[in-house]
């Protein structure tokens, strides 16, 4: 099983962000990105009591999306979702920057394959600058592989 949902970006950017939240702490990534998962704490910092979330996201809680514009004001930021068990599974994305939605939601139901553009999570690590490598794409590129679970990455700080 592979599962993940996190906030993606600049280290600085969300070094900034995690400094203003009890309990958040970016992981470093490759190519100057950090990744905070989607935790219980983070979850309701960025939750407006809701219990519709925004843009089709599973864990994404109501008002999240007016959090994460705030905070790509400074930076640029990707909101992803993967769960995978026996190599099926969905994948979401979304980006913002300058305070605004600037990519999707792109999401890949389970049972469709990947667009020529790649997975949702590539294209917004694309958005973000990650250079993929001559044989990896985007996603391995930046490390997302490492950890299986959303909750394993902060076992690695």
């Amino acid at each position: 099983m592979y599962d993940l949902k996190a906030v993606i970006g600049g280290a600085e950017l969300l070094q900034g962000v995690a400094g203003n939240l009890v309990g958040v702490r970016p992981v470093p990534l490759r190519q100057g990105l950090s990744l905070i998962p989607l935790t219980n704490e983070l979850f309701d910092t960025v939750s407006d009591g809701s219990t519709t979330g925004p843009l089709g996201f599973w864990r994404l809680p109501g008002g999240s999306d007016r959090v994460l514009a705030t905070w790509s004001e400074s930076g640029a930021l990707a909101y992803v979702e993967a769960e995978y068990f026996g190599g099926v599974g969905e994948q979401r994305a979304a980006v913002w920057a300058g305070g605004q939605l600037v990519l999707g939601p792109v999401q890949v139901a389970e049972g469709e394959p990947f667009p020529a553009a790649g997975s949702p999570i590539s294209q917004a690590l694309r958005r973000l600058g990650v250079r993929a490598e001559d044989t990896v794409d985007e996603f391995t590129a930046v490390g997302l592989q490492q950890h299986r679970h959303s909750r394993d990455w902060l076992s690695s700080l």
